[in-house]
Order: structure tokens, then C-alpha cells, then sequence
């Protein structure tokens, strides 16, 4: 061997080491540790908490402003209703001779000031009232009901959004190794002691991740878009999250103690439950139409003239009183009572349905959860130390031709993919998390 080949061979081995220590601290160094110098957003932007995110959107979403405007609306008219209707104020001119319209020339001409009241048959008012109050309560618990899914939609946006932002730095960590693998293969290459297509083998798959990475970054953009909406920010304007979060997830009560906590809590529940109690009253109150309502009046008339025995004419003073007669009770009245007893029915069964799907939402987050906590421990204390090891075993046979390029690769690539998977977990049982208080109505879910 010429001193030419050994001082080329001496300069690729070293390359060589160089690269494998480079490797070892990056690999050692934890995949759930990872860092992304994130070029989208500048280090004097604030970071976006979690809890931040949720504090903003509960200030500023429109939505939520929406609802809770419909409820005061709403909560304005039980007064209304459970109030009598104005008096009648009228003026009468009344038995006016057509041949001389003289006030004084008939005993019967009169100018007459009359005032009326309508008096709804007794329970009425209470009933239109008490449904009314209802109705609000029901718009009430519906403000409650979209606060938490709100609040549920903003975690589970922020928590995708930090799984892209793990995910990127997974990229570019996995950049840097194939890289130093693409000079390592190329000196091997250079100096006849490896392979070309190891070359371009390790230029594709470098090259997928360069694709892999444009399209997190464009799914990244489209969910900081979506989070930003939930905030009532502009859509572009930039979120920057912590690259560090407490990754250990508590333990939850039992799925039994859920169904029991959503029953109290929900306030979707609530809201049918005052909407049942709401067709009830307007079924008592179609019930009460069967029964008339009452009319009463005073009328004071002023007569001008004189009496055949000289004295002045008498004033008048009248009083009234009518009912309305239900003689349509078929066609109306009984109709009525018909169509509210289906709403009645409707209400019930709607919130049976209800539960059903409650319960369901229960069991399908902590079936997620439970799944996303054990593939966590899985790929924790499991998969990814032993691929660690698997690939600094495999970079010191590549060293001295005992190990397939190949096979090195594809360990590289199974170790990203399950750091992925990891960070990919971690969302996915946090957002499991933020469904399942929602479905419970309440945060406190833990043991």
C-alpha cells in the first residue's frame, strides 16, 4: 500500500470516527429531548401555553360572545310574559244624531272614556313564564356547553400543533444523521472500500425527509391557522409553542365514575333536561287553553242637555265584562295539547339518545387514552432505547464491512418512526384528555 492509499484511508477513518461520535451524542442525547430551531417564528416572540391558548380563546372567540349574548336576550323575557297585558285605553263618541251631530240633542249622545284589562285564566301567566325561564336556563347551560368545547377544540389544536413542531425537530435531528451517513458513504466510496449505491441510497432517503419536512411545515401552518381562529387572531399571525412539556399523564377514575360525573356535570344534559322541563310547562299551559280567558271594563260617559223636566242629564258609567268561549277545542285547543305531549316525547327521547352518546364519547376518549399511555411507556422504555442500541452497534460493524448499508439504513429509519410515534402519542393522549373533560362536563377526571 502506497503512503498515498494510507494517508487517504487514515483521513477517511477518522472522518469516519468523527462522524460516529457526532452520531452517538445525538442519538444518546434522547429522542424526547428534541429541539427545533423553529425558522417560522422569532426567539422574542412570547410561547403559547396550553392554558394561554385556552385563556385567550375564552376572551376572545366570537362564537362563545354569541351564545352568551342569545342567553341574556333570552333571559329578558320570562318578565315579559309572566306580566298582564296593557289596559285598553278608549274614547267613544257615541249615539251621535246624523241630521245635526249636536251633543246635546239625544239622551242617548255620550263622549265616553272607557279603560279594559285583560285577565288570563288563573295559572296562565305563571306557566308562559316558567317556560320561558326555561328556555333560558336551557340557553344558559348551552353557553356552558359551547365554553367547553371550545376549550376542548383549543387543547386539541395547540397539543397537534406541538406533536408538528416535535415532529420537525425529529426531521431535522434525522437530516443531520443521514447526512453525516451520505460523506461517510461518499469517502468510502471515494477511497474503493464501499459501495455507490450506498451513496445514493443514503441521498434518497435524506431526500424524503427534505419532502417529509415541507409537508409538515405546510400542516403545521394550516393548524396554527385553525388554533389562531379558535383565538379570534389573525390566521397567519405566528404561535410559537415551549419545546419542553411535562410528559407524564395522570391516572383517570374509573369509566363507571365518568358516566356518573357527565350525568351531574354535562351541561349539554342540563340543557335537555330544562328543555323537558320546558315542554312540560307549555304542556300544562296548552292544557289551560281549554279555559277562558276574562274581559273587564269601565267606561265613564258625559251627556250634555237637559231632561224634559229641565234638570241636567244624568252621566253614564258602564261596566263590562266578556269571556272568550273555546268553542274550537277540536280543531285548536285539543290539537294543541296533541302537539305539545309530542314535543314532550321528543324531549325525552332526545336526551336518552343523548346519554348514550355521552357515554360513548367517555368510552371512546379513554379507550384512546389508554391505548396513546401504553404506547408511550412502549416506545419510552422499550422500542426506542433498543433501536438506539441496535443502530450504534450496527454504525461500528459498518465501520469494518460486517453490517449491509442497507440494513443500517432502514434502522435509522425505524428509529425515526418510532420517535415519531412517541411525540405522536403524547399529542393523542392529551387530546384524548381534552375530549374526555369535555364529555364529563368537568376537569377534575383523576384519581
Amino acid at each position: 500500500m502506497t503512503i498515498v492509499q494510507k494517508l487517504v484511508n487514515f483521513m477517511a477513518s477518522a472522518l469516519a470516527c468523527m462522524w460516529v461520535f457526532g452520531v452517538a451524542i445525538i442519538l444518546f442525547g434522547g429522542p424526547l429531548n428534541a429541539s427545533l430551531e423553529d425558522d417560522r417564528t422569532s426567539a422574542n416572540d412570547p410561547l403559547l401555553s396550553v392554558r394561554g391558548a385556552v385563556d385567550v380563546a375564552l376572551f376572545n372567540n366570537p362564537s362563545l360572545a354569541q351564545m352568551q349574548a342569545r342567553y341574556r336576550a333570552l333571559a329578558e323575557i320570562p318578565a315579559q310574559l309572566g306580566t298582564l297585558p296593557d289596559p285598553v285605553f278608549s274614547v267613544n263618541a257615541l249615539n251621535f244624531p246624523t241630521d245635526t251631530f249636536h251633543v246635546g240633542q239625544e239622551g242617548m249622545t255620550q263622549m265616553q272614556l272607557g279603560i279594559s284589562q285583560l285577565f288570563p285564566f288563573p295559572g296562565k301567566l305563571a306557566l308562559r313564564e316558567r317556560a320561558s325561564e326555561l328556555d333560558a336556563q336551557a340557553a344558559g347551560h348551552s353557553v356552558e356547553e359551547s365554553r367547553i368545547r371550545l376549550i376542548s377544540n383549543v387543547r386539541s389544536g395547540w397539543w397537534q400543533l406541538y406533536y408538528l413542531d416535535r415532529a420537525l425537530a425529529v426531521v431535522d435531528r434525522n437530516q443531520t444523521l443521514l447526512r453525516g451517513f451520505v460523506q461517510v458513504a461518499r469517502t468510502k466510496y471515494e477511497v474503493a472500500d464501499g459501495l455507490q449505491q450506498d451513496v445514493l441510497l443514503a441521498q434518497l432517503e435524506l431526500s424524503k425527509l427534505i419532502d417529509q419536512k415541507i409537508q409538515l411545515l405546510a400542516v403545521r401552518r394550516n393548524q396554527a391557522s385553525q388554533l389562531n381562529v379558535l383565538m379570534d387572531v389573525l390566521p397567519n399571525a405566528l404561535v410559537r409553542l415551549p419545546k419542553t412539556v411535562n410528559e407524564s399523564l395522570p391516572t383517570l377514575v374509573s369509566e363507571a365514575e365518568l358516566y356518573q360525573r357527565a350525568a351531574t356535570h354535562r351541561p349539554l344534559l342540563q340543557q335537555m333536561a330544562s328543555q323537558i322541563e320546558s315542554a312540560q310547562s307549555r304542556l300544562s299551559l296548552a292544557e289551560k287553553e281549554y279555559y277562558p280567558d276574562f274581559k273587564l271594563g269601565l267606561a265613564y260617559g258625559q251627556r250634555r242637555g237637559d231632561m224634559p223636566s229641565g234638570d241636567s242629564r244624568a252621566d253614564l258609567l258602564s261596566l263590562m265584562f266578556s269571556v272568550n268561549l273555546p268553542l274550537h277545542t277540536v280543531r285548536r285547543q285539543s290539537s294543541a295539547v296533541r302537539q305539545r305531549s309530542h314535543d314532550l316525547s321528543e324531549n325525552r327521547y332526545a336526551l336518552e339518545d343523548q346519554y348514550g352518546q355521552v357515554r360513548a364519547e367517555i368510552s371512546a376518549a379513554v379507550t384512546d387514552y389508554q391505548r396513546a399511555t401504553q404506547q408511550m411507556s412502549l416506545f419510552k422504555g422499550g422500542i426506542i432505547p433498543q433501536a438506539q442500541q441496535t443502530i450504534a452497534s450496527m454504525q461500528a460493524g459498518y465501520q469494518v464491512n460486517e453490517v449491509d448499508f442497507l440494513n443500517l439504513i432502514r434502522s435509522q429509519v425505524t428509529l425515526f418512526t418510532y420517535q415519531l410515534r412517541y411525540w405522536q402519542a403524547l399529542s393523542e393522549a392529551n387530546q384524548a384528555l381534552a375530549r374526555l373533560m369535555a364529555a364529563a362536563g368537568e376537569e377534575n377526571i383523576y384519581e
